[in-house]
């Protein structure tokens, strides 16, 4: 029966059922039960990606889906399929990303050394923090989002939000960032050469925590990846899909997003495990 399925593509059913003395009868028989069989598992399936795709507010693509269907529902399947599922179940795709926002730039002529060096991957958490600022607009007024990442784990570990993107700006995200993460010292904190981390009371304080602190070479976005990554990921995944009313609606829904990117959502670089799942697994292995 196998054979004739297999083949029937390529060769008439009777045609192949009459070479290898298999009734015709028999073998709709048997395909008809694989084919419900088939169906009333895709249907199981569809449910289960339904229920993904609305808590993660559309915002996971086949290859995250395929990871959280087996994570979250024991469900080994390939991503061909759930791509091949996810059209058939005509869900809503997510908005295209809106042109990045390009801040000025320091005129300072202070040393700015780049000690990262494009090393994205340390073996440890608070080695290595890096850091960004972006816009959003909200009823046409500005606001500006500052992010702190701990690249160990791609772990988003603080933000502020402001309508100024000034130096105190960052300093709220560095100090939460500090504070949630037990105070660390000799973390190696890197950013781009925007004014707000040139200033002289950012590397101030940055001196004060025994911090190193390292910056992106002029005209080098790559330096800063990751947090150039995940700003895009966070306007494609939100801010671009929605309109806010106030700055309140706004954080809400920064809240609510930072709280789906570090437990919910697979990154490829943490082999598709979620910031969370890659802290909580370095917790139980020194317990």
């Amino acid at each position: 029966m196998r054979i004739v399925h297999a083949l029937r593509h390529d060769h008439a059913v009777h045609t192949l059922c009459q070479v290898l003395q298999v009734p015709r009868s028999t073998y709709y028989k048997q395909q008809n039960a694989i084919e419900s069989y088939r169906t009333v598992e895709n249907q199981g399936i569809k449910r289960a990606i339904l229920e993904l795709h609305a808590r993660s507010k559309q915002r996971l693509g086949v290859e995250r889906m395929q990871k959280r269907l087996e994570v979250e529902y024991g469900i080994k399947i390939s991503v061909g399929r759930v791509s091949r599922l996810m059209r058939t179940m005509a869900l809503p795709q997510m908005s295209t990303s809106k042109p990045r926002f390009t801040r000025e730039v320091s005129a300072d002529t202070g040393e700015y050394h780049n000690h990262l060096k494009q090393q994205f991957n340390p073996d440890e958490p608070n080695a290595v923090w890096v850091s960004d600022i972006t816009f959003i607009k909200v009823n046409g007024r500005f606001y500006y989002v500052c992010a702190v990442i701990d690249l160990f784990a791609r772990k988003l570990i603080a933000y502020s939000m402001s309508d100024k993107a000034n130096t105190q700006l960052c300093l709220s995200a560095l100090e939460t960032a500090y504070r949630d993460r037990g105070r660390p010292s000799g973390v190696l904190f890197h950013s781009d050469r925007g004014v707000q981390y040139t200033a002289r009371d950012f590397r101030r304080r940055l001196d004060e925590l025994q911090f190193t602190q390292s910056f992106s070479a002029k005209g080098h976005p790559y330096d800063n990846a990751v947090a150039e990554a995940f700003f895009k990921s966070l306007k494609r995944e939100e801010t671009d899909r929605r309109s806010y009313r106030s700055d309140t609606e706004l954080m809400m829904a920064l809240f609510e997003y930072m709280r789906f990117y570090n437990h919910s959502r697979p990154h490829s670089a943490n082999g598709g495990k979620t910031p969370d799942e890659v802290e909580e697994a370095l917790d139980g292995k020194m317990k």
